[in-house]
């Protein structure tokens, strides 16, 4: 059985059966008997709208590498991490995978604990908290001033069935790091992580799913250390 099922797909379906439920609850007036005036309401079918056989939809969550706080050198810098972009297709809580014919699809009643945009701001904000090089880090609705400003565009976050059976997860993130006070760009650069699911169940998609966004967060921290360390030293 596939573990995947169009979310598209399913919308339309859905729709003839609300249409006929509206159809099924409008009221009739029937004709006069007797001086009065009887109301029949339709109702058939109206007790089966108050059940539904569908299953309910699993949550899932990611969480950024578990790792020791490393104390930040004295006087470091802080970092504010931008409001997270993306491309087409990514900006909701659904758990997105590519088919053999380049199609987008979703996995059937799935979804994150959070849109993927504001999920992945969540875990960089807290990989950079441990990375040791900034005094502090907050996200997008941080309401105090930063020295340096990380800007995130997710790319590719995604389980690939391209190539073969078990597929194989893709994060990849456009990152650019700057000061915020004259604006400098410091680096822009890619960061990428990939882990290939040990079968194609829902619980090992997402395990490769957290594998690879930590590896790709991994990089973003490395890359900020070191475009931080050359900035400083000027």
């Amino acid at each position: 059985m596939k573990v995947f099922m169009g979310y598209a797909r399913d919308s339309l379906r859905l729709a003839p059966r609300i249409r006929r439920a509206r159809s099924a609850s409008k009221m009739r007036i029937a004709p006069k008997m007797g001086g009065m005036t009887f109301l029949v309401v339709l109702a058939s079918g109206c007790s089966s709208l108050l059940h539904s056989n569908a299953a309910p939809d699993q949550t899932y969550l990611l969480r950024a590498a578990p790792a020791p706080a490393t104390a930040a050198t004295p006087g470091a810098p802080s970092l504010r991490i931008g409001r997270t972009l993306t491309a087409p297709g990514l900006d909701a809580d659904r758990i997105v995978l590519v088919r053999s014919d380049h199609r987008m699809d979703y996995y059937a009643s799935s979804r994150w604990a959070a849109p993927i945009p504001q999920m992945l701001e969540d875990m960089a904000a807290e990989t950079m908290r441990t990375s040791g090089a900034w005094s502090s880090v907050h996200d997008s609705q941080g309401a105090f001033p930063t020295d340096y400003f990380l800007q995130i565009d997710i790319r590719r976050f995604e389980a690939d069935y391209t190539e073969g059976a078990d597929p194989k997860v893709h994060v990849v993130l456009n990152c650019t790091l700057g000061r915020r006070t004259d604006r400098e760009l410091l680096t822009s650069f890619v960061a990428e992580g990939s882990a290939a699911a040990d079968a194609n169940r829902l619980s090992s998609v997402v395990a490769a799913f957290e594998s690879a966004t930590q590896a790709a967060l991994a990089s973003i921290a490395e890359h900020g250390k070191q475009a931080l360390s050359a900035a400083e030293s000027k």
